[in-house]
């Protein structure tokens, strides 16, 4: 099996070395970031740190910027980079895609609505399959990149969706490939939406960073004395908000589950689905915040933090992390369009993403880019 890894960073390098782990599966990985391609060029083989404090080692077999060498002859090609990075990732690597044999493209995780995306990029190519999966199978973090990567929990379950337009036997073909890389824990899922809705990192991310920093957080216009860590120190009012927005997506799911006739039951309340990916990882599973204090899976993840300007001691929130160029300007822009469009009030999320576009000194691109016009009556005509 032949498999193209699109972004070097967290996911992609922990993913690459599992999957060098299975007999008879060669891996490329795409990158512009020369100092992995470098440390390949050197033999230097790359480590993932364990939760146990064990180790594996791997060797790529490809290391390139070069996205024909990288993706030309692959199975299987998962985007891992950011969502505001796909669409020119997406670009660079199309016309290098086999046309002889189905190649399966997707994104983990697959949240932004990569499906209408990848649909956009990928026009007239029968021969490739688009899907998604909800989330990452594993934490990672302390990224050196080339070189090293820490693994944190994993989920119990790893859940799938192919875009509408596939075929039942691609998914069924998908599910075997998927359950070749990360074992027999893959569940394929009925619709693409249950990934999209599914509430994951555009709340999580910006509501805690709105409770601490916002107009109402206790570090608003203030300076962090040092890095802090995203969940076991997350604000209660981050917490607060982050159930008052849950809520709201869960009415989103339940209108549109009624006005499009879709079996959205998998996209279950965030508390939920976190008790339910990690379990007895939770120490205490009592309330939204001891939830997100206590996960050891989510220990010593640290906040996107920058040093202070003006030679100021201690931190700020970054603008330009993921959390605002990917869970703001390709999540929680989607949600309250499609809130929007479907005249059903999110207050919670309007709010917080109005000042997030504030935060980050307005929107360069975003999800509405490529979301479908004419949402959601050309999705009643497909189904």
């Amino acid at each position: 099996m032949k498999v193209a890894i699109c972004g070097g960073g967290r996911t992609g390098h922990l993913n690459a070395i599992l999957f060098k782990q299975l007999p008879n599966v060669q891996v490329s990985m795409l990158t512009g970031n020369p100092e992995i391609i470098e440390q390949h060029a050197r033999h230097t083989p790359m480590q993932a740190l364990l939760p146990d404090g064990s180790t594996l080692t791997a060797r790529l077999d490809r290391v390139t910027a070069d996205a024909k060498a990288a993706i030309e002859d692959a199975d299987i090609v998962i985007i891992t980079v950011p969502a505001h990075v796909r669409p020119q990732t997406l670009q660079a690597i199309v016309p290098h895609l086999s046309a002889s044999k189905p190649v399966y493209i997707g994104a983990i995780p697959g949240f932004c609505g990569f499906d209408w995306l990848a649909e956009a990029a990928l026009p007239d190519r029968p021969n490739l399959v688009i899907w998604g999966m909800k989330d990452v199978p594993h934490t990672a973090f302390e990224l050196t990149p080339g070189r090293s990567i820490k693994m944190g929990g994993g989920k119990s379950q790893l859940y799938v969706a192919t875009h509408p337009r596939e075929s039942q036997a691609s998914g069924q073909q998908l599910q075997g490939i998927l359950t070749r890389l990360y074992d027999p824990c893959v569940r394929m899922l009925d619709h693409y939406l249950e990934i999209t809705l599914t509430p994951g990192n555009p709340i999580m991310h910006s509501s805690v960073i709105y409770g601490l920093i916002g107009p109402y957080g206790q570090w608003h216009r203030k300076i962090f004395p040092q890095r802090m860590c995203w969940w076991s120190e997350c604000p209660e009012l981050g917490a607060y908000f982050l159930e008052r927005m849950d809520q709201e997506s869960q009415a989103l799911c339940a209108v549109i589950s009624q006005r499009l006739g879709i079996g959205l039951s998998s996209v279950k309340a965030l508390k939920q689905e976190i008790v339910e990916a990690y379990g007895d990882q939770i120490r205490d599973q009592s309330s939204m915040l001891s939830i997100l204090r206590t996960n050891q899976a989510y220990n010593n993840i640290l906040a996107p933090m920058v040093p202070a300007a003006d030679n100021r001691a201690g931190y700020v929130i970054e603008r330009e992390s993921r959390a605002f160029n990917e869970d703001v300007a390709y999540g929680l822009v989607l949600l309250v369009e499609m809130a929007r469009r479907l005249d059903l009030k999110v207050p919670y999320i309007e709010e917080v993403l109005q000042w997030s576009i504030a935060y980050m000194q307005g929107l360069r691109d975003s999800a509405l880019d490529y979301f479908p016009r004419h949402w959601p009556r050309a999705a009643n005509a497909a189904a």
